[in-house]
């Protein structure tokens, strides 16, 4: 998180907050603008083709037991190509996220993550 104030100006800085004037944060909550559990929808492209999103699901399961495919929505580009999949997942931590993005994004049919 970047400041536009000057160096030494804690105007912003809940860290450092006088007693009554806010909490502050834990390094953890100033790494993090996520509040946990949240619905976190992620995108995922890949080439359309048999399989995908059937790969995708197994994979949004892994990291969230409760995981409803209903709620898939599916896209395909203009020439069919490419499909685009977006789950939504029920969040709990950062390292959920960061694991469920490594997963998708090291698998063979996703082209993108976002």
């Amino acid at each position: 998180m970047t400041s536009s104030n000057p160096p030494g100006d804690k105007t912003n800085d809940r860290t450092n907050a006088p007693e009554g004037e806010g909490v502050p944060l834990t390094k953890d909550a100033r790494e993090s603008l996520i509040e946990y559990p949240s619905a976190f929808p992620i995108k995922i492209v890949g080439v359309n083709e048999n399989g995908f999103v059937h790969a995708i699901t197994h994979i949004a399961k892994q990291f969230d037991p409760a995981f409803d495919a209903a709620g898939i929505e599916l896209r395909e580009s203009g020439g069919g190509k490419y499909l685009g999949i977006t789950i939504t997942v029920t969040a709990t931590s950062r390292e959920q996220l960061d694991e469920l993005y490594r997963a998708l994004s090291t698998h063979p049919m996703a082209k993108w993550v976002l």
